[in-house]
């Protein structure tokens, strides 16, 4: 039999000297178990992680505020929940700095009981210059770190949806991907350097979005550290012009050394999506070429509006390309942004979208 006071200090460490806040302290234990296939979840904040379809969840990466009650849950459905961490890559170029800063996320993952890290730095980055050494080293030594300190622990990094220096993210793919655990590809916001025509388009095209993953693959990374996101929100262009075929021109909002942008549209939820896409003017449209659900609808002040989403007819072909190449697993950003009321055509609609990340 353990002493009382033999638990009591095992109840002490067990979340790096915090007290266990779940009702069962096992819970405040760190999730070691590998899973075969990842489902990859993004959680900014709120109450929603409710609803998500717990059987199918296996780590949770925590953007929005700590909430000790979605690490008890997550632990109790054997899901790991994971720390954002984001930098300035300036910042980490000097070895002190990154190592504090490394230091500093280990210690907060122990005494929030997480069991890891998601790096989501999206900064630009030249090839060959200090930040480009730097990341590869930040994640690297942060890999190492959290294995030892917090065995079985996940570290992650965020990638964009193709490896050629996209929004002039020029990285070293390669040994990123060997230092660390997994890559989340963000397979969305496609449209982030127009270089052609200003035209409203999808966020994900299939076939584009389809063409990166061999484009990973070719540089011989392991597809079992790939994990695909999906986009759960889409793109809300007013048209500066509509042309007569339908071409939604946008106004030119340029980001990193492309004319035109994504930025010219605003992000709007899925939730906020299906119940807009049923008092349209056109309802849902399918564009063939792109693979993906659009539609139109004109605001009080008479402006037309392109709107391009995705919904289960456009993620299913990803979806099945994940199991066909071998990948490790699916997410989604983020998964806080569907309809989780009890209205049963929105039940209907967030069943639909979690099925989705299983293929068709």
């Amino acid at each position: 039999m353990i002493s009382f006071w033999a638990f009591f200090s095992w109840l002490l460490v067990v979340c790096g000297s915090t007290v266990c806040p779940c009702e069962r302290p096992e819970l405040c234990q760190q999730i070691r178990e590998e899973r075969d296939f990842e489902v990859f979840v993004f959680d900014v904040g709120g109450k929603t992680w409710k609803s998500y379809n717990w059987s199918m969840v296996t780590t949770v990466a925590a953007f929005g505020k700590y909430d000790a009650e979605l690490m008890c849950y997550a632990h109790s459905k054997g899901a790991r929940v994971v720390l954002k961490g984001d930098v300035p890559l300036s910042y980490i170029v000097d070895q002190a700095n990154r190592t504090a800063w490394i230091t500093e996320k280990v210690n907060l993952a122990k005494s929030q009981c997480m069991d890891g890290i998601n790096i989501d730095i999206e900064q630009a980055v030249e090839k060959d210059s200090p930040e480009y050494h730097a990341l590869s080293d930040l994640v690297k030594e942060t890999t190492e770190a959290f294995h030892r300190e917090i065995p079985g622990s996940q570290v992650s990094f965020d990638v964009a949806w193709s490896p050629k220096c996209i929004d002039k993210r020029c990285y070293d793919y390669v040994t990123i991907a060997e230092s660390c655990d997994l890559l989340f590809v963000m397979s969305y916001d496609e449209q982030s350097q127009i270089t052609g025509d200003c035209i409203a388009m999808a966020n994900a095209p299939v076939r584009q979005t389809l063409r990166a993953y061999d484009e990973y693959l070719d540089l011989k990374i392991n597809p079992k550290k790939l994990v695909m996101g999906v986009p759960w929100y889409g793109y809300d262009y007013p048209c500066v012009n509509l042309s007569q075929e339908g071409t939604c021109y946008i106004a030119k909002v340029p980001f990193r050394g492309a004319p035109c942008s994504d930025a010219a549209g605003r992000q709007k939820t899925y939730k906020w999506i299906m119940k807009q896409v049923n008092s349209s003017s056109s309802g849902r449209q399918w564009d063939d070429e792109q693979k993906a659900p659009y539609f139109y609808y004109k605001d009080q002040k008479g402006q037309i509006h392109q709107v391009w989403y995705d919904d289960p007819q456009s993620i299913c072909p990803k979806a099945n390309l994940v199991k066909a190449k071998g990948l490790k697993g699916i997410g989604m950003w983020n998964g806080n942004i569907l309809d989780y009321s009890d209205e049963p055509v929105a039940k209907q609609q967030a069943a639909m979208m979690w099925n989705a990340l299983l293929g068709c």
